[in-house]
This record gives structure tokens, C-alpha cells and sequence, in this order.
């Protein structure tokens, strides 16, 4: 049925405004982000690939500019940058969550945090959540790229973040662009090696998060930490 054709009450707009938002399912949502469909594909029907092809909402909002542009009627800059945006207004309203209440009140939320700035690197990222006494965020930084090893990640940088943040403890993280989110023995160890550099300037290591698009998992909850 042509998008033109469907009844004024199941039309997403429409609907929103009569039942209210959580009446709308995923795909009825982002087509009223997108607004237009493209030649043989109306907006409801783009918007349904488009959750497909990357895996339900979350998996979309992790997905990059580049991997958006192959998808047909994507290859404008306007329906990615509005995408883009909506990543950018989660990741800080995340972010500003965090800041107001103690990070493991929600350690969902963490998981989540982190997998909106790093989940989708085509390349592994290093980055460390700083937070302070109460386990309120401080700040995020993205400190290393590349494959991650004892050598590639340097514990004396680290370190001296902390300090110039005033930390009180730390929450490690890095993503798997495989996917497979197993911590490798080289992973173990960089966590040990941190966690005893850390120790020496009195800031805990309260976790490392593996992350990739949509997922996570946790050293200190699989009992690595």
C-alpha cells in the first residue's frame, strides 16, 4: 500500500499526535525522522531496511555516516546529518545523565555511553570514563587507537589524565570492530597493568568495558576485575 493510501489515524504523524509517542513502533518513529521515502520505497518501508540492515534501533544509532551512504535514498547529506544528530543528542544527554548521579547507580547506562562514542569504530579505540569521588562522570577521553597491547597503551598517560582530572577512579573501554566482545589475554593484562599504575596515584580501575554496535560486556561483571 502506497504511503498516501494508509488510513489518516495509522499514518505516523497522525498517530503520535492522537495516542502519543510510545504508541509508535521503531519504524514509525525514524520515518517521521526521515519524512521522505525514496522511487519505489515510501518513508515507513525506508525506515523498516534501514532497521534491518542495521540491526533494530540501537543498532542503527551506533552505525556510521559511511555505512548510512550505502543504503539507497542515503546517499544525501541531509537524512544522515539528521541521523547523525539524533546520535550526537543521545550521546550528550547520556553524558549529562552521568554527570548528575553516580555512574554504577546505571551501569546500563555506562555500557550504553560508551558503545554511542565508540561501539561503531571501524578500528580499535582506547578510552577512559573519569569520574569523581561520588562516581559522577567527569569526562571522556578517546586516548589511543590501533590494536591495544601493553606497549600501544601507555600506563604513564593514563595516569597523568587522571591527575589533571582529579579522578577518583576510572572506568576502562575499548571496542571489538569484530563484534566478538571475548577479552583476549592481552586485554587481561593491560587491565592489570593499569590497574596497578593507578594504584600508585590512588584511583580505582572500577571496570573495562568491551564494547561493539549494540553491545557490551564487562570485565569486572564476568569476574575478571
Amino acid at each position: 500500500m502506497a504511503f498516501k493510501d494508509l488510513p489518516l489515524d495509522a499514518r505516523p504523524r497522525e498517530k503520535l499526535i492522537a495516542r502519543g509517542p510510545s504508541a509508535l513502533a521503531d519504524a514509525e518513529l525514524l520515518a517521521l525522522l526521515l519524512r521522505t521515502g525514496v522511487a519505489g520505497k515510501n518513508v515507513l518501508q525506508l525506515a523498516q531496511q534501514l532497521l534491518e540492515r542495521f540491526g533494530g534501533l540501537a543498532g542503527l544509532l551506533h552505525t556510521g555516516a559511511d555505512d548510512l551512504k550505502t543504503v539507497k535514498g542515503m546517499g544525501g547529506t541531509a537524512k544522515r546529518s539528521e541521523l547523525m544528530a539524533v546520535l550526537e543528542l543521545a550521546r550528550r544527554a547520556m553524558g549529562q545523565t552521568l554527570k548528575e548521579r553516580a555512574v554504577f547507580d546505571s551501569p546500563d547506562a555506562v555500557k550504553q555511553y560508551l558503545q554511542l562514542h565508540i561501539g561503531a569504530r571501524p578500528y580499535e579505540v582506547f578510552a577512559v570514563v573519569f569520574v569523581d569521588v561520588r562516581h559522577r562522570l567527569i569526562a571522556l577521553e578517546e586516548m589511543f587507537r590501533g590494536t591495544l597491547s601493553q606497549t600501544s597503551v601507555y600506563p604513564r598517560e593514563v595516569v597523568t589524565r587522571a591527575i589533571h582530572h582529579q579522578a577518583a577512579a576510572v572506568v576502562l573501554s575499548h571496542n571489538h570492530p569484530s563484534g566478538d566482545l571475548a577479552p583476549s589475554r592481552a586485554d587481561e593484562l593491560l587491565t592489570q597493568t593499569l590497574r596497578a599504575a593507578l594504584a600508585l596515584v590512588d584511583v580505582r580501575v572500577l571496570d573495562h568495558v568491551i564494547v561493539g554496535p549494540g553491545k557490551s560486556f564487562s570485565m569486572a561483571e564476568g569476574g575478571l576485575l
